[in-house]
């Protein structure tokens, strides 16, 4: 049996005593790491483009200038005009290196540690039939590509990692291969909930060749004996000391559909005696739950005034984890909203619980990457299209009524499969004032096939390149049925090489310099403090909220609300919130006057229904309303698929403009 790459943790065979010994085999050294974020306070004074400007007079700098960027497209294996045996010929391809369908099966992952090399995942089609030599060429699969405009040995810009492994070097492997990340030693890669090793070899060598290739499963253990096949994990990420691993997990509880987020460390075990698979694994260890039930809740009955809410805009509420900072000191996420209907993205440092808002605007984000340096952050985001405005336009809402609506609220952002991102590049302060960030692919004409072309919609997730000058990400076109037939959105035809639906993008920040940082040091504690350590078999923890009731909350400058709260039954979720505004301000600018209500229930266990009346009237330095037609506004829609299905009507007009929403099924 090989030993994992450096970089690992390994488990040992059990003891005698039926204890399990875990020992460090060493960090392998980065080529390119990351330094301490920037402080909060001060300023810069460099002004170049891609630098912040100098500070305001809140300690927080002026929003940096444009910056030049330039984007183009990385090369793929040619389209096969269909998945048949065969199809994939000589002529389409003279090395006999793999075709793809029009579907190219498409996602991005990182860059490894040159710098010049990205990993992806594709889906091959049309091979032909073994013994040829390119049958190997099929299905799902990783592979490298290089975005310095050279070539691999064999005389293709790609190189498939995954392709002809033997059956043995991928025996207990799990299916999926998803949001690919390579490690920092160059030899390894997370993908799905597998990792693929090439041993002693770097990815790029010759010699990393399919018998040197394995890909061992990732478990995380969820009973108290260590049996079974261990918990369902999703969305993971690797941490830039290549030890720890950040991850979610999907429950059900209480006939509600929820996920925590959680973080461990990696430990390869060559010879596991407990749990599925019984072959060589790698094993999640020392898990902590990002989540503290007895900690301050994101809104909770105030301990000094019963009567009174308090919404705790500091209280640690991570949703589902999307990352980490370019120095692994923070953990990036999902989090309870700031505003009303606003689903934005935060860091918060691993030891101390402390929280940045790394997105403000009132659009939809949530594929992100925070730079090597950790001064910024490029985001996927709905900005620009007004999708969520209807929603989320009008600002200084407290998150009250979102105790029940974010899981409505934050699944308008697609159709189905079409999302409606872009990528923009936002520095460590965030959106604030006419600054909302800079989108990456402005350029171009609009037109068919353009960088800038609003039926390429960008997915999850980009990546920065270990020099902190490149970003890595990926589109895809807008198909049936998100276009064409009953949908208003014509369907565009693809100007792609055989008409493909995907293509992988990079955008190089032409001004910057090369960042030269040190390599990340391993975490001093495989421990959260503000978390709570996770034991295997125990129950899943409800989140609290707070008990049914009639609360005020009042302005942090003036005024009040009156919020009124119903519970289902039994008791276990809010059914019912309602909302009664009094001239009420936290910034002593805007004033909210009038009325909320919003019901929700649960048709099956991944559907939402909420019945919304909204009269709100916002004065002073913004002014706009939030109406519901008379009959309200009567949403279901399920969080998986995502297709937009309402009756009456949520508008909302700011300062003389007026935000609808979508049309059902667009």
């Amino acid at each position: 049996m090989r030993k994992p790459a450096a970089g690992s943790r390994q488990v040992e065979p059990r003891t005698r005593f039926g204890q399990v010994r875990r020992l460090s085999t060493g960090l392998a050294v980065m080529i390119l790491a990351t330094v301490t974020a920037c402080s909060d306070s001060g300023s810069t004074t460099d002004t170049a483009a891609g630098t912040p400007t100098a500070g305001t007079t809140s300690g927080t700098p002026a929003p940096p200038k444009p910056e030049p960027i330039s984007v183009s497209e990385l090369p793929l294996p040619p389209v096969t005009p269909s998945d048949a045996p065969g199809s994939c010929t000589v002529t389409l391809n003279p090395r006999g290196t793999g075709c793809t369908g029009q579907n190219v099966g498409l996602q991005a992952g990182g860059f490894l540690p040159d710098g010049h090399t990205v990993v992806a995942l594709i889906s091959f089609a049309g091979a032909p039939a073994a013994p040829d030599p390119a049958s190997i060429y099929t299905g799902s699969q990783l592979i490298m590509v290089k975005t310095d405009g050279k070539t691999f040995p064999g005389g293709d810009p790609w190189k498939c990692i995954t392709c002809g492994l033997p059956a043995a070097n991928a025996a207990s492997r799990n299916p999926q291969l998803d949001y690919p990340q390579p490690f920092g030693d160059g030899k390894r890669v997370l993908a799905g909930t597998n990792i693929i090793d090439c041993g002693s070899h770097l990815l790029t060598d010759t010699g990393c060749t399919p018998d040197q290739t394995h890909i061992y499963p990732i478990r995380f253990n969820n009973t108290a004996d260590g049996s079974g096949k261990g918990g369902l994990i999703r969305e993971l990420r690797i941490h830039p000391d290549d030890v720890h691993l950040g991850f979610n997990s999907v429950n059900i509880a209480n006939g509600t559909y929820g996920q925590y987020a959680y973080f461990g460390a990696l430990a390869f075990n060559p010879a596991p005696t407990t749990g599925v698979p019984l072959s060589p694994r790698y094993d999640l260890t020392d898990v902590s739950r990002l989540f503290d039930p007895t900690d301050v809740q994101p809104v909770s009955v105030s301990p000094d005034h019963p009567d009174e809410l308090v919404y705790n805009p500091a209280a640690l509420s991570v949703g589902e984890l999307r990352g980490f900072s370019g120095d692994g000191k923070e953990v990036a996420y999902i989090g309870y909203p700031a505003e009303s209907s606003n689903i934005d993205v935060f860091a918060a440092d691993l030891t101390t619980g402390k929280i940045r808002r790394l997105t403000s605007n009132p659009e939809y984000t949530d594929p992100i990457d925070i730079s090597p340096d950790n001064n910024w952050t490029v985001a996927e985001d709905t900005r620009g299209t007004d999708r969520q405005m209807f929603l989320a336009g009008m600002r200084g809402i407290p998150p009250i009524t979102d105790l029940i609506t974010t899981s409505a609220t934050s699944s308008t952002r697609n159709n189905g499969q079409r999302r409606f991102f872009q990528p923009y590049l936002i520095d460590r302060y965030g959106d604030r004032g006419s600054y909302q960030g800079q989108r990456i692919n402005a350029a171009g004409d609009g037109g068919p096939g353009s960088v800038n072309d609003p039926n390429w919609n960008a997915r999850s997730d980009p990546r920065w390149s270990p020099d902190g000058t490149s970003i890595v990400y990926w589109q895809a076109l807008a198909v049936p049925p998100a276009c064409g037939g009953t949908n208003p959105l014509p369907c565009e035809t693809s100007t792609e090489p055989g008409g493909r639906t995907d293509r992988l993008m990079i955008a190089h920040l032409t001004s910057r310099t090369p960042l030269n940082l040190p390599a990340i040091a391993p975490l001093a504690s495989d421990t959260v403090p503000w978390g709570t350590p996770y034991e295997p078999g125990s129950p899943v923890p409800d989140r609290p909220h707070p008990p049914a009731g009639t609360y005020t909350l009042p302005g942090k400058k003036q005024g009040s609300a009156k919020v009124e709260i119903t519970e289902t039954p039994d008791r276990a979720n809010v059914s019912s919130v309602a909302v009664t505004y009094t001239h009420f301000s936290d910034d002593g600018e805007t004033f909210l006057d009038g009325t909320e209500r919003v019901t929700s229930t649960r048709p099956a266990i991944t559907t939402i229904s909420v019945d919304w009346f909204s009269d709100l009237t916002q004065t002073g330095a913004t002014n706009g309303t939030k109406k519901t037609s008379p009959d309200g506004f009567h949403l279901t829609i399920d969080i998986l698929t995502n297709i937009f299905q309402a009756t009456g009507t949520l508008t909302t007009t700011i300062d003389g403009h007026a935000y609808t929403q979508p049309a059902n099924g667009t």
